[in-house]
């Protein structure tokens, strides 16, 4: 094998994305599907499940499968590895993507529900998955990958959003310890921390933001901006990219690593 040729993951690796109806879940799902895997998504929209199937219905391939699920509910997660169970067979890659931004406030204005509904669906779901994931995953042939979606808030102060931040820290600490102990089962894992990715979810943090501070929209994404030293927004394709090779030959020595892509933001 080449050089070249390990940069690309093996195909017919079966593969679950959590979050994997719309936004970086999606363009990561699409990307495996791209690379010969086969596919189960779960997400917490119909009508984004209902959108993904559709547009499913029209590719040659069809290798994407859905269940709809909110990610912090056990018993709804036991039926996503139902269909797992019956759409692959088996699984190869988990991507513990799903999650939500939660409030924005001082630590004295937040609601208590908003706290813990921020860390169910953040942290709390990407326990429920891997426990679920690892007997599975002891089984793949090429080894297991499990790929936890971090933030760039996972390794910076986010003054107003500390629910988000407080989950996103926590998932290094649960990719790191979970490397070790998973390593010789010949399970990597791996954390990925996007910076301000492009797209609808950011445009409503960064007005969500703005609102809190007293400035405009455009105030506060040029404030966002000053603070990436590439002084421009990420794209879901790099963050995509950056899994895939992840589950490739070529990174198959990684583990126990948190990976920003984020054009290296500075502060938040």
């Amino acid at each position: 094998m080449t050089v070249l040729q390990m940069l690309k993951p093996h195909a017919g690796l079966r593969v679950l994305v959590t979050g994997g109806a719309s936004g970086i879940g999606l363009v990561i799902a699409r990307a495996f599907v791209d690379a010969g895997s086969r596919v189960h998504v779960c997400d917490a929209s119909q009508q984004a499940i209902d959108a993904l199937l559709e547009a499913e219905s029209h590719t040659e391939c069809n290798a994407i499968t859905a269940t709809l699920a909110d990610v912090s509910d056990q018993a709804a997660v036991e039926r996503v590895f139902a269909d797992v169970d019956a759409q692959l067979g088996g699984l190869d890659v988990l991507i513990n993507n799903a999650g939500i931004a939660g409030p924005t406030g001082g630590i004295d204005e937040l609601d208590a529900s908003a706290w813990e509904q921020t860390v169910d669906v953040n942290l709390n779901a990407q326990f429920y998955f891997a426990r679920r994931a690892v007997p599975l995953l002891r089984q793949s042939k090429e080894g297991g990958t499990i790929i936890a979606l971090s933030s760039v808030a996972g390794r910076l102060g986010y003054a107003y959003r500390t629910p988000y931040a407080a989950a996103k820290w926590a998932i290094v600490g649960l990719t790191k310890s979970l490397a070790i102990e998973l390593g010789p089962s010949n399970i990597r894992v791996n954390a990925i921390q996007p910076g301000i990715v492009k797209g609808p979810r950011m445009e409503r943090v960064i007005a969500a933001r703005a609102e809190q501070l007293g400035l405009t929209y455009e105030q506060m994404e040029k404030e966002y901006l000053a603070k990436i030293s590439l002084r421009r927004m990420t794209t879901p394709e790099e963050v995509a990219a950056t899994a895939l090779f992840l589950c490739s030959p070529g990174g198959s020595g990684i583990s126990g690593q948190a990976i920003s892509v984020c054009g290296n933001v500075e502060a938040l």
